[in-house]
């Protein structure tokens, strides 16, 4: 006796000819195959599971006034970390954010006090020089082989010591009949308007990043510099652009960072730069380059901003808050270094 199938069904019972698990298996290959996809979705887990905790155990977490302030620290971190995502892809790495964003306040509070300059020309002028000392050691690394850690390293010292001595470290108030500076430190539609540039400032490097000779040239040089140079890249001069771009977008935390305070402060955003390159790192970009996502960043972003608030709101001691921090970055960077060696397996498999 012999027996018929219907064509409509299938030995597993799924209709349309297709097994019941097919969708299931094409997941678990996307996932198997797709590293920064788990990457994402681990993030996210951990947020909204992090989230849910502090809402129900940290007093005060789950207010207004504690919210906008998450989104303002958020901003701080996040733009910083949009030009690091490049810069690390590249294989490349920046130390001075911190030092960097503290004079950028500085510059700015300066230019319209001391100087007398509208607060938009200012603004301006504190760009172009962040620009001008990223790039700077853009031409150390690219012309002059220097490793970017050693350069941005000096680059470090030369910012915040030129911050501390210019001001005698202390505070540089901004004028207090400005209407730039307290739109800056607003919000726009209720958001505040340093998380909508932050935004901004990932959705326009997003599209840069992916859809541009630019942001294939970057993701080329991190995965083989010299591969990318017998292809036709500029590699030198990228690598200067990336580091101008990164040297102006922590110019432009800086501007926010003043109008926050209502001052440039030399001594501000210390340690700024290990929050933006964990962040980095936690969105899954790989330090030895070649792989990352402005979208994992992001994640990246949230997370630390998250814990650095919970950890506040807890009443945990500020010493063991470094440590916490700490040991995050160091699972981050060996979850990142996991997942690169699975991801390079399946690739020569």
């Amino acid at each position: 006796m012999t027996t018929t199938l219907d064509p409509t069904t299938t030995p597993t019972g799924g209709p349309g000819g297709a097994p019941r698990d097919s969708a299931l298996g094409r997941v678990r290959d996307a996932f198997r195959r797709n590293t920064t996809l788990v990457n994402i979705v681990g993030l996210l887990v951990a947020i909204v599971l992090l989230y849910l905790y502090l809402m129900f155990n940290a007093v005060g977490f789950f207010t207004v006034a504690n919210q906008s302030g998450l989104l303002r620290d958020a901003a701080l971190i996040g733009i910083a970390a949009t030009g690091m995502t490049l810069v690390i892809i590249a294989g490349e790495i920046d130390v001075s954010t911190g030092p960097a964003v503290a004079l950028s306040s500085v510059i700015v509070a300066v230019a319209m006090t001391q100087w007398g300059l509208p607060a938009l020309l200012a603004i301006v002028i504190t760009l172009v020089v962040g620009a001008g000392w990223g790039a700077l050691a853009g031409v150390l690394r690219a012309r002059f082989l220097v490793p970017s850690f050693i350069a941005t390293l000096g680059l470090w010292s030369v910012l915040r010591g030129l911050g501390q001595f210019g001001t005698d470290a202390l505070p540089v108030p901004l004028p207090l009949d400005d209407p730039v500076m307290p739109f800056l430190t607003g919000t726009v539609f209720g958001v505040p308007t340093p998380a909508v540039v932050m935004i901004l400032a990932f959705l326009v490097f997003a599209f840069v990043a992916r859809k541009t000779a630019f942001g294939r040239s970057v993701f080329a040089i991190g995965g083989n510099a010299a591969a990318a140079r017998l292809a036709g890249i500029k590699v030198a001069r990228v690598r200067i652009v990336l580091f101008a771009i990164m040297g102006m977008l922590g110019a432009l935390s800086g501007v926010l960072l003043a109008a926050r305070l209502g001052s440039g402060n030399a001594g501000a955003a210390n340690g700024l730069e290990f929050d933006v390159i964990a962040a980095v790192v936690i969105g899954g970009t790989a330090m030895s380059g070649g792989r990352g996502s402005l979208i994992g960043t992001f994640l990246g972003v949230i997370f630390i901003t998250l814990i650095g608030n919970g950890l506040v709101l807890l009443g945990v001691d500020s010493f063991l808050q470094s440590v916490v921090r700490g040991v995050i970055i160091v699972l981050a960077v060996l979850l990142n270094v996991t997942l690169s060696r699975k991801r390079g397996s399946i690739e020569e498999s």
